[in-house]
């Protein structure tokens, strides 16, 4: 910028410079040409009363002038030319000038001499005697009179280039340096810059823009690494030569990589054919989906190209870890088994016993028995399917049930007084103690928590032992506590003891009409409140199994 305002003055400069010199040039040379154009009519006129008076005497003593004079006769024949042998020169009576003369009494003319680069001008005048006396007179043309002048020019214009070079650089140095001391972050604050006002005002208006568009850009980000970094899929961005741009924490730890893997190229990260397999279908802009087995686990690969146009820019990869929904489809398929399982059995004593009574096949005395095993098996078919129901509505999250306020101590003393004579057939006593401890929960749910865990720590107990059921309010939380003295569970089991139909004690549980679901409700129940769950047992021992409230 700085290097054209310097040209542009300077060529302005030079410019004004040439126009001034041509107009002045021309102004010159017109009022020359006015002022010989005068003297040369003066001229003429004294010379014509001249050669009135004394006639052809006058010529003989004429003294030599810058006009050239000459003499024509009224013929045109040409009587006396002091510049040229005048009986050699042709007839005249044609020349503007004369005809003019000879018709008017005066005339003028001029003449270009393209050779002299001179203009020739004319004046006659007629005599008395019809003669007519001609003078003329040579007139620089415009471009003699400038390659007259060139030296002079030359000089000026030489003063002129320099004069202009030295201004140009000042002016342009000021004009130039308000830009360069713009304060471009607070384009408002800058002063004395009028003339930029309307660029800093835009200047303005377009970083508040910016800004915006920005405030917006890392609003987004956070919003996407937000969703990304939360989710349990891991999403990887790749450019189009197959290097991470982006990764989440889900795809780190499917990978087993580390942080550092952002800018190396996806085939160091995750060492697999399928994968180079994976990236040729991308280049080639076609969407794949793949099983791949890595060292950490089985995944569901999917690769989408992102296409600019019909470039492929770069891909989206997402990695779905299949192994938890094997597990959870192993799992709904054991559940079916077992569910048919257990609703078997039953029947098919309901069905076998009902068969013999039909047919009369069983005595009078054992009818009674027979009834008995009928009813029972029909209750237990009745837990176990209302288990059941409850389970699967606790897996879609229990919505339809309100929480309210509810006094867990209460609670807990109006199962116990549910379960006192289950306890007392098995010769076990229980017990309730603790405090008021009020929580916000689903009553329902509660309820089933504490009358699952009391009724296991009944059931699997010993002839004689004991169940403690204790209620605490802490300052954050409620803590319910059963504890018996029962058989316990043995290590190995552990782990396993909340899963949908397992038994530590199978035989025991059936003949106790146990479902196998009881600590699953207890689990989903704790999990609709955001409770903790803690078990300590030993094997012929017994079991404390303490559930945490959060208030």
């Amino acid at each position: 910028m700085k290097k054209r305002i310097f040209l542009a003055l300077c060529c302005a400069a030079f410019g004004v410079f040439l126009a001034c010199s041509a107009l002045f040039l021309f102004v010159l040379y017109d009022y020359f040409g006015q002022v010989q154009l005068d003297r040369l009519r003066m001229q003429t006129e004294l010379a014509a009363h001249a050669v009135a008076a004394e006639g052809e005497k006058y010529f003989l003593a004429l003294p030599h002038t810058a006009y050239r004079m000459t003499w024509i006769a009224p013929d045109g024949k040409v009587l006396f030319d002091d510049r040229s042998a005048f009986e050699k020169m042709d007839n005249h009576s044609e020349r503007e000038e004369i005809k003019t003369a000879l018709a008017v009494g005066e005339g003028e003319s001029s003449r270009y001499s393209s050779t002299l680069m001179e203009r020739y001008l004319y004046q006659a005048k007629k005599l008395p005697d019809g003669s007519v006396l001609r003078l003329s007179l040579a007139h620089s043309t415009v471009p003699a009179l400038l390659l007259g002048m060139l030296p002079y020019l030359s000089a000026i214009a030489a003063v002129t280039l320099l004069f202009s070079l030295f201004l140009a650089s000042r002016l342009t140095e000021r004009a130039v340096a308000p830009l360069n001391e713009l304060d471009l972050d607070r384009p408002l604050d800058n002063e004395g810059c009028d003339e930029l006002a309307p660029l800093l005002h835009r200047l303005d208006r377009q970083q508040r823009q910016i800004k915006r568009q920005q405030e917006e850009l890392d609003r987004k980000q956070k919003e996407f690494e937000t969703v990304t970094e939360n989710m349990s899929e891991g999403i990887i961005l790749l450019n189009g030569k197959g290097h991470i741009i982006a990764i989440n924490r889900a795809a780190l730890r499917l990978l087993g990589a580390g942080p550092s893997s952002v800018g190396q190229h996806l085939l160091d990260v995750a060492r697999s054919p399928q994968i180079g397999d994976l990236l040729a279908k991308g280049e080639a802009g076609l969407y794949d989906e793949r099983r791949l087995e890595l060292p950490t686990g089985s995944y569901e690969v999917r690769l989408s190209p992102v296409n600019s146009g019909d470039i492929v820019s770069g891909f989206v990869l997402l990695l779905l870890d299949i192994g938890e929904k094997e597990k959870a489809e192993q799992q709904r398929r054991e559940f079916t088994a077992n569910v048919s399982h257990e609703l078997k059995t039953p029947l098919q004593t309901i069905a076998g016993a009902a068969e013999l009574l039909e047919k009369g096949i069983v005595k009078e005395e054992d009818r009674r028995d027979f009834y008995r095993r009928i009813c029972s098996e029909a209750r237990r078919m009745s837990r176990l399917v209302e288990d059941i129901l409850r389970l699967a509505h606790l897996d879609e999250g229990a919505e339809d049930m309100k929480r309210e306020e509810t006094d867990l101590f209460s609670l807990a003393q109006e199962t116990v007084r549910t379960l006192e004579q289950e306890a007392k057939e098995a010769q076990v006593s229980i017990t309730v103690q603790g405090e008021r401890a009020l929580l916000t929960g689903k009553p329902q749910l509660l309820r089933s928590i504490v009358f699952n865990l009391c009724d296991n720590a009944v059931k699997y107990n010993r002839p004689g032992g004991k169940v403690s059921v204790t209620v605490e309010k802490k300052e954050k939380d409620c803590v319910l506590t059963v504890a018996d003295t029962g058989i316990g569970i043995p290590k190995e089991d552990m782990k396993r003891i909340f899963e949908r139909f397992y038994r530590v004690d199978k035989s025991r549980s059936k003949e106790l009409g146990g479902t196998g679901l009881g600590l699953s409700i207890v689990k989903h129940a704790a999990k609709c409140h955001n409770a903790s769950i803690e078990i300590k047992s030993r094997e012929g021992e017994g079991t404390a199994v303490k559930v945490v409230f959060p208030k």
